[in-house]
C-alpha cells in the first residue's frame, strides 16, 4: 500500500446568522476540515487503487473529530457531506477513494446517521474550489438541509496531490423557507424521509 503523506490539515469555520433576512437567534455554524494529501497515483494509471481507501480511514477519522469538536459534539450536528479536488497530475477516480473512508468516519463519529453522505469530486489546479453539498444527516430529503459549502485552499492540490474536504453544519440554512419535509417530520426509516 502506498504511504499517506499529509502536507496540511485545514479548518474553516462559518458562522451564519443573517442571509439579508432577519437575525437568526442561534446563527447557523458551518465547518470544513480540508487534508492536503500526496496522492500516490500522480502521473501514472494504476489498475488496483481501492486499498489505499484502508490508509485513508484514520485520516478521516481525525478530520470528522476535529469538526465534531468545532461543532459542539456529535448531538449538534445536522447536516453533512464531502468531496474531493484532485491536482492536474491525477485523475477523478482518485477522488472517488474518498467516498468511504470519508463518509463512513462522519457516520461513525457522529453516530446513529441514516442518509448517505452525497459527495461532490473533480480534477482542478492550485486554488481550484469544490463545491460540497450537505443534506440532513437522517434524512435526504430534507428540504431545509439542501446546501453547499465552497472548500479549497490558495496552495493546494499542487499537480501531485488530493484535497479531501469533510464538511458538518448545526442546522438548515438560516432563512429557510422553501418547504417539503421538515427535520422534525422525519421518520428514519430509509435515509430518504
Amino acid at each position: 500500500m502506498p504511504e499517506l503523506i499529509l502536507r496540511k490539515l485545514v479548518t474553516v469555520v462559518e458562522d451564519i446568522h443573517h442571509e439579508g433576512g432577519p437575525v437568526a437567534e442561534t446563527p447557523v455554524r458551518r465547518a470544513a476540515a480540508l487534508a492536503v494529501i500526496k496522492n500516490p497515483f500522480a502521473k501514472r494509471y494504476v489498475e488496483d487503487i481501492q486499498d489505499f481507501m484502508d490508509d485513508l480511514r484514520p485520516l478521516g477519522l481525525r478530520m470528522a473529530r476535529r469538526l465534531v469538536d468545532i461543532l459542539g459534539g456529535p448531538d449538534k450536528i445536522e447536516g453533512y457531506g464531502k468531496g474531493a479536488l484532485i491536482g492536474l497530475d491525477g485523475e477523478v477516480e482518485h477522488a472517488a477513494l474518498w467516498h468511504n473512508p470519508g463518509g463512513y468516519a462522519m457516520r461513525e463519529v457522529i453516530g446513529g446517521t441514516r442518509a448517505i453522505v452525497p459527495s461532490s469530486k473533480k480534477v482542478g489546479a492550485k486554488g481550484a474550489r469544490l463545491d460540497v453539498p450537505i443534506t440532513h444527516i437522517n434524512a435526504s430529503y430534507v428540504r431545509s438541509h439542501f446546501d453547499a459549502m465552497e472548500v479549497g485552499h490558495n496552495d493546494a492540490p499542487a499537480a501531485d496531490e488530493m484535497l479531501l474536504a469533510l464538511v458538518m453544519t448545526t442546522g438548515a440554512r438560516v432563512h429557510s423557507r422553501s418547504g417539503g419535509l421538515e427535520a422534525w417530520e422525519i421518520t428514519g426509516e430509509d435515509g430518504l424521509r
